[in-house]
């Protein structure tokens, strides 16, 4: 009779014993195992099997990188300006049991490991090194940060510093100081641009001086070689005349007349008296006819 109930208290009791010693544990987790208040070993992913009457999970530790945004710190410069400084903080677990052991409240214990190594830090920089050099800050603080959490089971992938703010009056000076380079650059830029404007105003003042000047050169070139062509033409002229008159072979006479015929020319016709070579006093007859000539001349224009 009391047989039925104790087998059913058996199988309820190898249900929940069956169900407490299974244990799924998802992808990026190690579960922290201890047996009787001592580590005894770490489940990774997967399914694992556990003794509920002797184990007990003491912690559950994710693998993944962790950001931590911790509040704005005090820091003091080498120069007495206190500024207020955000950090953000990148690590990962890398020895789950380091991390459970090692440590208590890690990530209390990484925040003022960091506000700590911050003003270390900053308290050799002076205000413009401090909002120049974020980079060296990062590098410094990263290094000693992951040196100082290496016996915890943490590696410090990176360090930021979020937000730099420096005193209300300093920053009130560094305002006016930026104004006043964007104003010189503004100053400069328009001292240049005026400087290339003149610049090339002048360069094409050059050219067309210089360009005047060859044109100049070109036409008195042409000019002077038209004239030298018009010489040597008429030159060419009198020598060509003079050649044929020489193959002519004229006689004194003949010469003498065409002597008189350019007097005529000369004279136009209206001369009343023409003068007679004294190389040409002998020739009378030809004198005459010449006169003759005129008169005709006149009494055609009568």
């Amino acid at each position: 009779m009391w047989a039925l109930p104790i087998v059913v208290i058996l199988i309820v009791i190898a249900l929940i014993y069956i169900l407490k010693s299974i244990k799924i544990v998802p992808e990026s987790r190690v579960l922290i195992v201890e047996k009787l208040g001592k580590y005894d070993r770490s489940l990774s992913s997967g399914l694992s099997f556990l003794n509920p009457f002797f184990d007990r999970v003491a912690r559950s530790v994710s693998l993944k990188e962790q950001v931590v945004d911790f509040p704005p710190q005090p820091v003091i410069t080498k120069d007495n300006a206190t500024m207020q400084i955000d950090t953000v903080v990148y690590f990962q677990i890398t020895d789950p049991k380091l991390y459970t052991y090692g440590v208590e409240r890690p990530l209390s214990a990484i925040e003022n490991l960091t506000a700590t190594t911050l003003r270390n830090i900053i308290g050799d920089m002076t205000v413009d090194q401090t909002l120049t050099s974020r980079d060296i800050i990062n590098t410094k603080m990263r290094q000693e940060l992951d040196d100082a959490t290496d016996p915890w089971g943490i590696k410090v992938n990176r360090v930021e510093l979020k937000s730099i703010l420096p005193p209300a009056d300093i920053r009130v000076a560094m305002e006016k100081e930026m104004k006043a380079e964007r104003e010189k650059r503004a100053n400069i830029l328009e001292a240049q641009a005026k400087r290339e404007a003149a610049i090339l105003v002048a360069e094409g003042e050059k050219q067309a001086a210089i360009l005047r000047a060859e044109a100049k050169k070109e036409q008195q070139i042409k000019e002077a070689e038209g004239e030298a062509e018009a010489i040597l033409s008429v030159q060419r002229a009198k020598a060509e005349a003079l050649r044929l008159l020489n193959e002519a072979a004229p006689t004194k006479e003949v010469l003498s007349l065409r002597g008189m015929e350019t007097f005529e020319k000369v004279a136009d016709g209206k001369a009343t008296k023409i003068i007679i070579p004294s190389e040409l006093q002998n020739l009378a007859g030809m004198v005459t006819a010449v006169s003759e000539l005129v008169k005709k001349d006149k009494d055609v224009e009568k």
